[in-house]
């Protein structure tokens, strides 16, 4: 693998810059950022500038990293690096336009922006460039130009001359298409963009004749890198969804991570001190070692800097770096999941006085007058972790373990970028019992589970990721949906501001869960303002929730929508569409797959199998 190393420069902080949210997600390490002047790829962390640390030791062990990083100074690659005059018609690399400003510019502009960052145009024309429209993807993640040079002499059968020097140019008529836009070179070879799409093109080219090579270059813009890859890449739109697809995970900070002494120790300069010196040592033998000698003296420094007692300081020190509770578990598995059930069950507490980034109130049950809910807890302190562990092209993955995840970081890094979320929630437990009797006595409802189970199974992500949609799983989640919808519209946030966690497994899979967290996604440092966790007292809640039972009964798109046996992504959704069920996906933790309105309301044919069916 070769690395090539690029100069730095400073760009404008007010025109390229992204919230931090949208470097974690859709503009994460690896995706193209449409900038008003450019298209910058987002680098790799190791090239960033600034971050600021985040802390969740159980979150940190599960990824196998030490912390997170929440960005504040990013930095980017130059790709795509061709760019055309719309003016002369000049299309080249940014190589040779650079080359050719620095002949022409003269005094203080070329002195200012040598290599055209601030303002890439055209130095004959004095026009704007574009960026050009299509780039080609790999499966195993690579990012390329796409061949113009090559294209446009194989296209025309002629051999690429010695000096390429090509012009875009566009037909009179819009309607052309790919037709339309031509590609032409000084040495008289010319082609158009006809089948540049096609999945095929460039192994079908290189069957013809295999002289230039249309193989993938192997390129990872993000880093600087490029690796062989036996692969033909694909053509496709720079802005197309299936470019980039971050691979992301979430984490609730729950007790003792969750604990004020925790959160103080995490945030003091002295512990910052601390980390620094671990991470100079080179081996965990080493920063074990330099551990194990100065404990007492940072204890004690800590201790004196937040107003602590150095035996409590101490005691969380060795818990986070000389005695790790257990095995790290997966953030994916049952197990993980269950440690937040029961922090948000009551299972879990810690003593009055020592809540930091969770509490919660158990509310009394019997005032709320529901069916089949056992207990409801209103979460007034919550903090969400986000972490971008890794992206990839093409196609979606769920994990490091799957072909075409390409990480985002290099091994020895011992962070990931995240950003967190502190705000409330409302968590709904529900009764097992009901709902293992609900599904004995309907039949029908663990059939239309399995139409979705069939339809799963034949999508791409069930082919390499089988599981089993139980008919529980496909309730709860229509029901969280359901209510996002209606508590938007009661406590003033937007739908969007919201998003849901589901706890739900079975005795099977060594846990029992069946539970609801809604809590809200947005929010600045210090929380929210108790909007959402007011609604889930015994005067609003019953209202609210009510209100959505009674609109999961009609759909603007019935009967066609609670008729369906599939519909949506892969027909992974039975009764739910956009205008009854589905959410922003950034609400939704399955991206709005497995619902169902007829799970909570029933069908045309029988009103009786929904499980809130009255």
């Amino acid at each position: 693998m070769a690395e090539r190393i690029k100069r730095k420069v400073e760009l404008n902080h007010v025109t390229h810059s992204v919230r931090a949210a949208q470097a974690v997600l859709q503009y994460g390490v690896g995706a193209m950022v449409d900038f008003p002047d450019q298209t910058l790829v987002t680098a790799a962390p190791e090239y960033w500038n600034g971050t600021s640390r985040i802390f969740d030791d159980r979150f940190a062990k599960a990824l196998d990293v030490e912390y997170f990083a929440l960005p504040t100074d990013i930095s980017y690659a130059r790709f795509p690096e061709w760019y055309f005059c719309p003016k002369c018609r000049t299309f080249q690399s940014l190589s040779k336009w650079i080359a050719e400003y620095k002949r022409k510019a003269k005094g203080k502009m070329l002195e200012l922006d040598e290599n055209m960052v601030n303002h890439m145009q055209c130095p004959q024309c004095k026009q704007d460039l574009v960026v050009a429209r299509i780039v080609t993807v790999c499966e195993d993640g690579h990012l390329n130009d796409f061949p113009w040079i090559k294209w446009v002499h194989a296209q025309s059968k002629k051999p690429v001359c010695g000096n390429p020097s090509l012009k875009f140019k566009t037909g009179a008529s819009g309607s052309e298409g790919l037709e339309g836009l031509t590609v032409e070179c000084a040495c008289g070879a010319h082609t158009t963009l006809k089948d540049a799409f096609d999945k095929d093109i460039f192994e079908r080219m290189d069957k013809e004749d295999g002289s230039l090579g249309f193989k993938c270059e192997g390129c990872h813009p993000f880093r600087h890198t490029k690796e062989f890859c036996d692969k033909y890449p694909r053509t496709v739109q720079r802005g197309a969804s299936s470019v980039y697809f971050p691979v992301t995970h979430s984490s609730l900070v729950i007790p003792p991570y969750a604990d004020k002494l925790n959160t103080k120790i995490e945030q003091s300069n002295a512990y910052a001190e601390c980390i620094i010196k671990i991470e100079d040592e080179e081996t965990p033998e080493e920063e074990l070692e330099l551990i194990k000698k100065r404990l007492p003296k940072w204890t004690e420094k800590i201790a004196l800097e937040i107003g602590a007692s150095q035996s409590d300081v101490e005691k969380i020190l060795i818990g986070k770096w000389l005695n790790p509770t257990a095995e790290p578990i997966d953030v994916t598995s049952v197990k993980y999941r269950f440690e937040e059930y029961m922090a948000l069950t009551g299972e879990i507490s810690t003593p009055k006085g020592s809540l930091g980034d969770f509490s919660r109130d158990s509310m009394p049950i019997e005032k709320y007058g529901l069916p089949h809910i056992k207990s409801i807890s209103l979460v007034d302190k919550i903090r969400v972790v986000n972490a971008l562990t890794g992206f990839s092209r093409i196609a979606p993955v769920m994990n490091e373990n799957d072909a075409g995840f390409v990480s985002i970081k290099r091994p020895g890094t011992k962070w990931y970028p995240a950003y967190e979320v502190r705000g409330e929630g409302i968590f709904i437990e529900f009764k097992q019992n009901d709902i293992d009797a609900w599904i004995q006595q309907n039949p029908e409802v663990a059939e239309r589970a399995r139409k979705l189970n069939d339809n799963y199974a034949n999508s791409f992500i069930g082919r390499t990721h089988p599981r089993s949609i139980s008919p529980k799983f496909v309730m709860l989640h229509t029901i969280s949906h359901l209510l996002i919808t209606q508590l938007s519209f009661e406590c003033g946030y937007s739908i969007a501001s919201l998003s849901e966690r589901l706890y739900c497994s079975e005795a099977s899979d060594g846990k029992e869960m069946a539970g609801i967290l809604i809590y809200t996604a947005s929010g600045d440092s210090e929380g929210t303002l108790g909007g959402l966790v007011r609604q889930g007292y015994p005067d609003t809640l019953p209202r609210i929730f009510k209100k959505a039972i009674r609109s999961a009964k009609t759909c603007s798109n019935d009967p066609v929508c609670i008729m369906s046996h599939g519909q949506g992504r892969d027909s992974l959704n039975l009764a739910a569409c956009h205008a009854c069920a589905l959410l922003p996906e950034t609400c939704c933790e399955e991206r709005n797959a497995f619902l169902d309105r007829g799970m909570i309301i029933g069908t045309f044919e029988n009103r009786e199998i929904g499980f809130w069916s009255v």
